[in-house]
């Protein structure tokens, strides 16, 4: 199992898709080291906000979840540059995902602070001097940044940096409704050309990476997932508050549903079995929504490795012989999940 510790909903920046920051955490009420000793031995978790590194007792906090995790990787805005000089001293092992939105003006004017791209990229060339290998930097596609994604890219690439890709949702988590990429065939055209210059590398990382953006060229069309969600079984994301969600895509106008409090617990089965448990399983089953996040996405990508892998053998083979991905055939795979997931109009029906 992934998870998910966010960590805070402070943050410094005041970026246009995301109202994190206009909705923040009160610090005396945010989940503690002592509450995550209860978490469950995980492969990977990803620390993030908010901005994980506004909390001064965050080294506290990473020094626990390693004990719980194989990797352990924070998503930052890389705005205190410092803070996270001085905890990767600390912890070596420690990665780092920089958020970056653009080239520089761009990405500040989407992230509202003025700066931003500049402390970013010194934190990630900062990183990569003190000999730290698990570095790199994402961006989140929204409207009229998707060109800068092919130009952060080939700068992740030349820095042999690690480099992700999202699309903005809605959700209770961004506190946004109205986050719809209006201009798709500018958007979807960068994506498909993202998805040739991945499937070209040398790297069998890299092909899968491909496949990721497929599913987000299909979720900006408003298909159904290319495979099932399995949030709250395949993953979790605990929020400040100590609250164990499936995910961080919920909608409260379709559903929201906690597995309980992970403060409230004697230990993490409690929560993780039970009729609480299933309830919320079950309400993922049928969920309406088709999120395509890589919270959600990657661990059903390493499940079912064999339906990602055809596509990626037969388009990298397409690749060699120099011909284009087919991005109108989209390869949705049925492994029996309950055909109401990804049907909004089940709802109604209900």
């Amino acid at each position: 199992m992934d998870a998910s510790i966010i960590t805070t909903y402070r943050c410094p920046m005041k970026c246009m898709m995301c109202n994190i920051w206009d909705n923040p955490t009160d610090p005396k009420k945010e989940i503690s080291a002592r509450d995550l000793e209860k978490m469950p031995d995980v492969n990977i978790t990803n620390i993030t906000g908010g901005e994980p590194l506004i909390r001064e007792d965050l080294e506290e906090l990473v020094e626990v979840i390693f004990r719980h995790s194989k990797r352990v990787c924070v998503s930052t805005s890389g705005w205190f540059t410092d803070r996270i000089f001085k905890l990767s001293e600390k912890f070596p092992k420690l990665g780092f995902r920089v958020s970056i939105e653009g080239l520089s003006q761009k990405n500040d004017e989407l992230r509202g602070r003025v700066g931003g791209f500049d402390r970013g990229l010194q934190t990630v060339l900062g990183l990569r001097q003190m000999g730290r290998k698990d570095v790199g930097f994402g961006i989140t596609v929204s409207n009229n940044n998707s060109n800068d994604m092919l130009w952060l890219y080939e700068h992740a690439k030349q820095l042999k940096m690690e480099f992700a890709t999202a699309a903005f949702h809605n959700s209770f988590y961004f506190h946004k409704d109205d986050n719809v990429i209006t201009n798709k065939d500018e958007v979807i055209g960068d994506f498909k050309e993202l998805i040739e210059r991945l499937l070209r590398e040398n790297q069998p990382k890299s092909w899968f990476r491909a496949f990721f953006n497929l599913g987000l060229i299909n979720y900006i069309r408003g298909g159904k997932r290319l495979l099932p969600c399995e949030a709250g079984s395949e993953n979790m994301f605990i929020d400040p508050y100590g609250e164990v969600l499936p995910c961080n895509g919920m909608e409260e106008k379709y559903w929201f549903e906690s597995f309980g409090n992970i403060r409230a617990c004697d230990s993490f089965d409690q929560l993780w079995q039970g009729d609480q448990a299933a309830k919320v399983r079950n309400l993922v089953s049928t969920c309406p929504k088709n999120c395509w996040m890589i919270g959600t996405a990657s661990p059903v990508m390493h499940k079912y490795f064999r339906r990602p892998l055809r596509w990626v053998i037969v388009n990298k083979i397409k690749s060699v012989m120099g011909k284009e991905v087919d991005i109108n055939c989209m390869p949705v795979c049925n492994v029996g999940q309950d055909p109401r997931q990804g049907e909004l109009t089940h709802l109604s029906e209900e």
